[in-house]
């Protein structure tokens, strides 16, 4: 069944369980992370780690490892587990106590983590995807990475009951993100998404197509846009750990691009592939 990593320790993962009382499963108390592997090696692992113990301290929550620590134990996860191409999730709770509101006065954090083979999204990233487009109706410290997904989950599953792969959200018809990516759109030339405030998460493939963006000559603005503008968009796309540069052919009721993947899309993907590249090695060809 694999092996997990439970505090510091590697178990199998049928041996793996959750206290009753544990915080992250009574409130969701605690903070996550997935990080990509390519060829058997992490892309961007050190921004992920980085943004973890980021979302923690926004949570006051005390990690009782450092990140060269917690690192070394990841890349043995991999190793032990034979992962390739797949992701690793890693969450870590305020651990176990007697069920109260405010923090306990002692408790011990609790870290979990596993491996999962997940291939690249290859047809979809050639093909483009649908998206609906439904109110913003999560809490407002969206920048924080924690285990409160139930906006999300609500906004993904009425997307996938309507056959498309993302719902992108609003404010008041003010676009901010997709429940599990970033949302960028391309007019005249230029790239618009939404800047890195509380009312989304900071990606990671984010700021990586942001520095891509003069690689390729693309100019970008973190500026916040409209539905009106996401529906005038000459091109429109989703970004995140497993989607990478994901085009969005049709947004709601507008189609996009003539149901194609746009010019500056396209090479993004092929600089964000680059960038994978460059760091886990050639990719290999794969279905799924």
């Amino acid at each position: 069944m694999g092996t997990i990593l439970l505090n510091n320790q590697f178990i199998d993962r049928s041996q793996g369980t959750v206290d009753i009382e544990d915080r992250g499963y009574q409130f969701g108390d605690g903070v996550y992370e997935v990080i990509r592997i390519y060829e058997g090696k992490m892309f961007t692992g050190d921004e992920h780690l980085t943004r973890l113990f980021e979302s923690a301290e926004k949570i006051l929550l005390d990690l009782p490892f450092t990140k060269e620590e917690l690192l070394g134990n990841l890349l043995r996860l991999i190793e032990k587990n034979s992962l390739n191409t797949g992701i690793i999730y890693l969450q870590v709770t305020r651990g176990a106590s007697v069920r109260q509101h405010q923090f306990p006065a002692a408790s011990e954090a609790v870290l979990t983590a596993y491996t999962k083979e997940v291939a690249r999204p290859e047809e979809q990233l050639n093909q483009g995807v649908t998206a609906i487009v439904a109110d913003d109706v999560r809490w407002l410290r969206c920048d924080i990475k924690s285990l409160n997904l139930l906006g999300n989950i609500l906004a993904k599953q009425e997307a996938f009951s309507q056959g498309s792969f993302e719902a992108i959200l609003h404010r008041d018809g003010t676009v901010t993100e997709g429940s599990s990516s970033n949302v960028f759109i391309i007019k005249n030339d230029q790239l618009l998404t939404h800047p890195a405030t509380n009312l989304i998460l900071n990606g990671i493939t984010r700021r990586e197509i942001l520095r891509l963006c003069a690689d390729i000559g693309l100019n970008y603005k973190e500026e916040s846009f409209t539905l009106d503008q996401l529906n005038d968009a000459d091109e429109v796309f989703i970004a995140s750990t497993t989607a990478e540069v994901m085009p969005v052919v049709q947004a709601g009721d507008t189609i996009v691009g003539n149901r194609k993947p746009g010019k500056w899309t396209t090479k993004l993907q092929a600089a964000l592939k680059d960038s994978i590249q460059q760091q886990c090695g050639e990719l290999v060809h794969s279905k799924g």
